[in-house]
């Protein structure tokens, strides 16, 4: 999102107390890595590719251009620079996402102005069988949502119909918006709500069998039990503490979460994905079933201190938010 909150900076504070805390893992594609690349400034997407082991799609959200990167999770360094073309100039990408045809979709669906613009634009690509740099001719959808315009940042493909799912950003949660069985690239595709979400929502991401959705925000994030779409709030997810927490993706082997944010050299964490063997299922009150999330993770962090740094971030969010609406 171009325009900076200011209640992210404490945010940021925190999350660097994390960082020093957070032991080494193993580059096995859903472990902890670093973005290195210097032109990702503003990762706002991310998606776990399915055709190249252990790489990662990201993007800018603003002023950058039509361009999509490939980072290696091992190295976090970028092996690949993909050009779109056909598709004019991007106003503010927000998301990544991959169906099940292999296609990368991107999201060109956020809007600074609070959703002001008629419209928005979904491009579909094909992901490359070669990572290199390289321009890739991308086909442009129209999106319109029946309920007028909105701003968002979180565009899902379901793995298993293709369906185009965007939850949209409101501070006292949005909603979730279905497109067409099938998006027309010659016509306006028009998405309607089918679902309210508790969240101000950043991305989202369907598991690999399509079974559950999980949405994140900068703070925290939910699980829903997809449910053949009439979802059902399973619990909180575990969201690591991050600068702006902007991005969610699903490892290739649905393993794990793994959480983005935006800045220069930004981390992309892994978290366990809940009710997968780790003893942390989410709770119906949206609690974690854990006693212990310091030690599941291994942050090394003391109660009293993690309950220190969330206090600090959340008085940072609420006068963050206060200024904000004064601005408006």
């Amino acid at each position: 999102m171009r325009r900076s909150l200011p209640f992210l900076a404490g945010a940021a504070a925190a999350a660097a107390v994390v960082a020093l805390a957070a032991p080494a893992e193993a580059a096995d594609g859903d472990a902890r890595f670093t973005i290195r690349d210097p032109r990702i400034t503003e990762s706002s997407g991310l998606a776990a590719s399915h055709a190249h082991p252990g790489i990662y799609w990201t993007h800018n959200d603003s002023d950058d251009g039509a361009y999509l990167y490939a980072v290696d999770s091992g190295t976090g360094e970028t092996v690949a620079t993909i050009t779109m073309t056909g598709v004019g100039t991007p106003r503010d990408v927000e998301a990544i996402s991959i169906g099940p045809d292999g296609d990368l979709y991107v999201g060109d669906i956020g809007d600074n102005l609070g959703g002001t613009w008629s419209y928005v634009w979904i491009y579909q690509l094909p992901e490359p069988k070669e990572l290199k740099d390289q321009t890739i001719r991308a086909t442009q959808y129209v999106v319109k949502y029946a309920d007028g315009p909105r701003d968002a940042e979180a565009m899902m493909v379901h793995p298993k119909t293709g369906r185009v799912y965007i939850a949209d950003k409101k501070e006292d949660g949005g909603h979730l918006y279905e497109g067409p069985a099938q998006l027309s690239p010659s016509g306006t595709n028009v998405f309607r709500s089918v679902a309210a979400i508790d969240l101000w929502a950043t991305d989202g991401a369907f598991s690999p069998d399509g079974e559950q959705l999980a949405v994140r925000g900068y703070f925290g994030g939910i699980a829903y039990d997809w449910n053949g779409g009439r979802i059902k709030r399973q619990g909180r997810l575990n969201v690591p503490l991050q600068g702006q927490g902007e991005s969610l993706t699903y490892s290739a082997d649905g393993s794990k979460l793994m959480y983005g944010s935006e800045g220069a050299g930004s981390g992309v964490e892994p978290e366990s994905v809940p009710g997968a063997g780790d003893g942390k299922s989410p709770s119906k009150d949206g609690s974690s079933a854990s006693t212990d999330e310091g030690a599941d993770r291994g942050d090394g962090m003391t109660g009293n201190v993690k309950v220190g740094v969330v206090a600090a971030v959340v008085l940072c969010a609420v006068f963050g938010i206060r200024r904000l609406r004064r601005r408006g």
